[in-house]
């Protein structure tokens, strides 16, 4: 080799090194000191009760471990946007996420719709969508490198729940109300799909509207079809009024059984104990205070003394995917980068929240940490944990 050639490339080498220290200093959302971390929720519309307490929580844990000296000398920094639970401001806030604040990835992102309204984007921007507050298929299905679910969907909840009916209760004439809504659409689903499994009959179904406040037509239609079971694809509200409807109709010889959607203290605590009996499915277990071991009303204290409210189950649902997605960057190591992070997931095997959940584990071809679901039932104004965790195939 000639030494103008050895010149040459000498050369090319000194250009190279600056260029690939800058490439990896262009990591979005990822300095020296800090990783960016983006999150659409409602902060001020009808599912603020999700988003506020899930916020924090994260906020909560992030700070831990920032108090604690960061990740790899960085510390995490998450950027809120309120999507008031609307799909055109969801859209705004991720545009604002991903263009102007350049966050590394979204976290706990609420809603169904509005997810999937910005999915595309997002994954074609290479940020990867970890554990959005909805149980819909669609944030692990189909595949996608970029998209992680931590738990079991509302569609294999309401088919364990409806199994677990027929088999533990005697439950045959099964029938299911639920929204006209994409979210509905999976409940009517898991309905028609699990009673074609057991060989029985959905012998009757009913729709609402998100905002409808009487159910009595509803009611009537599934009380003259002989139903004993209601599958309700039901979130908050629509979880209490039906169910309170049918009460005070004198219907008392039927059931109803929810998902996680309606897994939330409201449904359980409503006024004057209309909700007493009402079954449901979840990913996860609310802890209460009175019957909570010592590490979780020590966690419950501090979540009080910094946000100056009691927990629910969205900051359960914070707080475990916030831990989580350290986990990942941690095990990315000191040269963050979106691959990186990603196989620093894809090794978190036998992962268990500090409340109990199910075991969690991630791979290069599983983006649904768990699949297995727990169920309760109303009794006294508490969820009181009737089985689970509980698979669909057990």
């Amino acid at each position: 080799m000639t030494m103008s050639r050895i010149i040459l490339l000498s050369a090319a080498a000194l250009v190279a090194l600056p260029m690939t220290q800058a490439q990896a200093q262009k990591v979005r959302g990822v300095s020296k000191t800090e990783v960016l971390i983006g999150m659409h929720t409602d902060l001020s519309g009808p599912a603020a009760s999700y988003g506020v307490t899930s916020s924090n929580a994260i906020r909560m844990r992030f700070d831990e471990i920032n108090e604690a000296g960061g990740i790899h000398g960085r510390k995490l920094r998450l950027i809120v946007e309120d999507s008031q639970y609307q799909v055109p401001r969801a859209v705004q806030a991720v545009n604002k996420l991903i263009n102007r604040d350049n966050v590394f990835l979204m976290a706990g992102s609420l809603g169904t719709p509005m997810n999937n309204a910005v999915m595309a984007d997002q994954l074609k921007a290479n940020v990867p969508n970890m554990f959005p507050l909805t149980a819909a298929r669609q944030m692990h299905e189909p595949m996608h490198r970029l998209k992680f679910a931590s738990g079991s969907t509302y569609y294999e909840q309401m088919r364990i729940g409806i199994k677990w009916m027929v088999e533990k209760k005697g439950k045959q004439k099964i029938c299911s109300l639920y929204q006209d809504t994409d979210f509905g659409q999976e409940i009517f689903q898991a309905a028609r799909d699990q009673t074609q499994a057991m060989k029985i009959a959905l012998v009757e179904t009913a729709t609402n509207k998100p905002a409808d406040t009487d159910f009595t037509a509803q009611i009537a239609k599934l009380r003259s079809a002989g139903c004993d079971l209601i599958a309700s694809g039901s979130i908050v509200r629509d979880a209490i009024v039906p169910y309170a409807t049918a009460r005070k109709m004198g219907w008392m010889d039927v059931d109803f059984i929810g998902q996680s959607a309606s897994y939330d203290q409201i449904v359980a605590s409503a006024p004057g104990g209309v909700t007493e009996g009402f079954y449901t499915m979840a990913g996860t277990i609310l802890p209460y205070r009175d019957t909570a071991p010592a590490h979780l009303v020590a966690w419950m204290d501090k979540y009080k003394a910094k946000y100056n409210a009691e927990i629910n189950i969205g900051s359960v649902y914070g707080y475990a995917l916030a831990d989580m997605i350290a986990i990942g960057i941690e095990r990315a190591g000191k040269d963050l980068t979106t691959d990186k992070f990603i196989a620093g997931m894809e090794s978190i095997k036998g992962y268990r929240d500090i409340f109990g959940g199910p075991v969690v584990d991630f791979g290069p071809q599983k983006r649904q940490g768990s699949n297995s679901s727990f169920l309760f039932q109303v009794q006294k104004a508490k969820f009181i944990l009737i089985d689970g965790p509980i698979h669909l195939g057990s």
